[in-house]
């Protein structure tokens, strides 16, 4: 048995307090998944605190082939609404709005007018 065939790469994520949500914080090589724990807990809760650490073999992590992400990328080509730079002309829109509110003064001189025409 080589040493590749006796390591697996696991992946370590934490979570520091109920409501957050898990973190990835390394990559780590370990003989099993006990071991596998106990180099993520040395490694990491010495230096952090966290509530609780999952360690997960690399192989169980699925990520997107490339003719899925492309396939999303074209399903979701015109939603530039969903980024911030989509909403970039509100600034101007509520600037021009508030050009044509009436402001305090405006009000008060309009009091002035009507005493002016009694």
């Amino acid at each position: 048995m080589s040493e590749q065939d006796f390591y697996q790469e696991f992946e370590v994520f934490s979570r520091k307090n109920p409501r957050s949500g898990l973190m990835h914080q390394f990559s780590l090589l370990a003989p099993n998944e006990e071991m596998a724990m106990i180099l993520a807990q040395e490694n990491f809760m010495r230096r952090e605190e966290v509530m609780d650490i999952w360690v997960v073999p690399s192989s169980s992590i699925r990520h997107m082939t490339d003719e899925e992400r492309e396939a999303l990328t074209q399903r979701i080509d015109n939603k530039n609404y969903r980024t911030t730079k989509a909403y970039g002309y509100l600034r101007k829109k509520w600037q021009d709005k508030e050009q044509g509110m009436l402001d305090e003064q405006e009000i008060m001189s309009w009091k002035e007018v009507k005493k002016n025409r009694g």
